[in-house]
């Protein structure tokens, strides 16, 4: 019989079942920037090269985790349609074999990034001022990659059973941590020295590989609706095509974007320090004021895979609605309190570098007029991916930085008299375009048509077989 929260997600108030999902993760994605943001801050205090080290490494481990995040994205599209059809002993199947391969996709990758950091650093033109404090920021980075898949699989599997709280705790102690941590890594004390820009990012490492190992032992334990055994590591290639078939559209569409980042920090370091300086401020601002839609595009996630499991589709329809509404007019206002104070926004990181304060500000103000289409865009896309339809969110993706974006960027950028401000106003200009194609993809309504739990009973029938074999059930 469903708990009373499982009921609420299925049967009860949208408004409140949104409310219950989206408040824990939006303070926990609050509280994860702040490993970007306290990042930035004490980085500021080392100088316009080192926040240029950061900004332009950031993209290229974005794009590394994001190749692999589709395989979490696909363990928890399936999590969420299992529990809300009633499927724990699949839950616990898809965890285990989620765990398996975001493991072993993560050491491949990181160790494919720490060998070819230095080659990619140079691909990007930093100059020698930035290359070694991002060389080792980076290379520390793609250490981190291993715990980071974890987690993020971690939290992704937690938030398809609706479980946001505990994800929440943990990041609120990690932060913490990191905040000491950080000053004490960057600038040294006492007997321990500093490794400046480097520093932050073992900071990270370190919290990071807490967290992990934090997640570990609550699935082994299983108190929260996941309960995870070392013999359901055992490769099950039934599943692991299929999570493969559902992941790798999501790894395209993030690598995409991830993709699309370090087009763009070649663009933006074609002009120089100064604005790759202002960008990474903007792009952190940027991160920071979409966490509330973030955590409604996550919520959106695990209702609407959950009521598609359940076969409750118009009520997914209806989630999907609500929670653009929601995140369209919240950052509309954000956008509007952002634009009266970026200038005090970008000195709080730079105090004193009037350059950067003065162009971070001009960017964050082009950005903010379109911030409500990013709300759209965020929760229609969600609704995608967890109904299964995996396909739609990666040709929006593929449009929106190939198609839009970095055309838009490039073509204003270098052939219009607006210089680096063309790469600004790329931003609300795309906004806007994706949030209507992705209104008109929603509108028409194929994506209600991709049921994991109905259309492939085959799946489930060899996957309970092995299970059996295995002595699951």
């Amino acid at each position: 019989m469903p708990s009373h929260r499982q009921q609420l997600f299925l049967t009860g108030s949208i408004p409140r079942a949104l409310l219950t999902l989206a408040v824990p993760i939006m303070l926990a994605n609050i509280l994860q920037s702040g490993y970007q943001l306290t990042d930035a801050f004490w980085v500021g205090r080392l100088g316009a090269d080192a926040v240029a080290a950061v900004s332009v490494s950031m993209p290229v481990t974005f794009l590394v985790i994001a190749m692999g995040s589709g395989l979490a994205m696909a363990g928890a599209t399936l999590t969420a349609q299992y529990m809300g059809a009633g499927r724990p002993d699949l839950v616990n199947h898809v965890a285990a074999q989620t765990m398996l391969m975001v493991t072993i996709t993560s050491v491949v990758l990181g160790a494919i990034g720490f060998i070819l950091a230095p080659h990619l650093l140079r691909l990007l033109g930093v100059t020698d001022a930035v290359y070694a404090g991002a060389l080792g920021f980076m290379r520390v980075s793609f250490i981190c990659v291993i715990f980071v898949f974890i987690y993020i699989m971690f939290q992704s599997l937690m938030r398809g059973v609706g479980q946001t709280r505990v994800p929440l705790l943990i990041v609120l102690g990690t932060v913490i941590l990191n905040f000491g941590l950080d000053p004490l890594f960057i600038f040294g004390w006492g007997p321990l020295p500093g490794y400046g820009v480097m520093g932050a990012a073992m900071a990270t490492l370190t919290t990071q590989a807490i967290a992990a190992g934090i997640g570990l032992i609550i699935f082994l334990r299983g108190r929260h609706g996941i309960q995870l055994a070392w013999r359901g590591l055992k490769p099950d290639m039934v599943y692991i095509r299929k999570a493969f078939f559902l992941g790798f559209p999501g790894s395209v569409e993030l690598s995409t974007r991830g993709l699309g980042l370090m087009v763009m920090s070649f663009l933006v370091a074609s002009f120089g320090t100064l604005t790759i300086a202002a960008y990474g401020i903007g792009s952190n601002i940027l991160q920071v004021i979409t966490i509330p839609a973030m955590g409604l595009s996550m919520a959106v996630s695990t209702l609407v895979g959950q009521n598609m499991g359940a076969g409750n589709v118009q009520r997914a329809s209806k989630i999907t609605q609500l929670a653009a509404l929601y995140a369209f007019i919240g950052l509309s206002l954000v956008g509007l309190l952002v634009y009266a104070v970026a200038p005090q926004i970008v000195a709080f990181f730079v105090p004193g570098d009037a350059g950067v304060i003065s162009e971070g500000a001009r960017f964050i103000r082009i950005m903010a007029l379109a911030w409500g289409g990013i709300g759209i865009q965020l929760c229609l896309v969600a609704a995608f991916r967890a109904s299964g339809n995996m396909v739609s969110a990666m040709v929006i993706a593929l449009v929106t930085q190939w198609m839009l974006q970095f055309p838009l960027a490039y073509v204003l950028s270098k052939h219009t008299t607006l210089g680096a401000e063309g790469i600004w106003w790329s931003f609300p200009i795309t906004n806007i375009l994706v949030a209507v194609i992705s209104l008109c993809w929603f509108a028409r309504g194929s994506w209600k048509n991709t049921r994991l739990t109905e259309d492939e009973r085959q799946t489930v029938k060899v996957t309970d077989e092995a299970l059996s074999e295995e002595g699951y059930r």
